[in-house]
């Protein structure tokens, strides 16, 4: 009987210890803590710059470089959902009307 199993094992229970204890550290305290007002102002934007974060790559990158040509169907799709947003304030039509730019584009014209 092999004992090599214990190395993911332990790997598994130690992530596992690792997650619940930050996922709980503000939990564990039984008043709330306090944070400075430029902290409180400054999570404020938290959710935007992540959101900026894993968007902007997908729209601007391929493959780990910037785009070099105009010819990328994700440009004009995210111009014009950018503009329906600012148009309507929806989120769905956001979501349609950049994939009924992008799908055209990219699958019928190979952009």
């Amino acid at each position: 009987m092999t004992w090599s199993w214990i190395g993911p094992f332990l790997a598994i229970v130690g992530l596992a210890v690792i997650t619940i204890v930050s996922r709980s550290f503000f939990m564990i305290p039984e008043r709330e803590l306090p944070l400075p007002d430029w902290l409180k102002r400054g999570l404020k934007y938290a959710p935007l710059a992540a959101l900026t974060a894993v968007i902007a790559p997908e729209i601007l990158m391929t493959q780990g470089e910037f785009i070099d040509t105009f010819m990328d169907a994700r440009l004009p799709a995210v111009l014009c959902a950018s503009a329906y947003y600012f148009w309507r304030r929806g989120i769905l039509g956001t979501i349609v009307v950049g994939m009924a730019v992008y799908l055209p584009l990219h699958i019928g014209w190979g952009w």
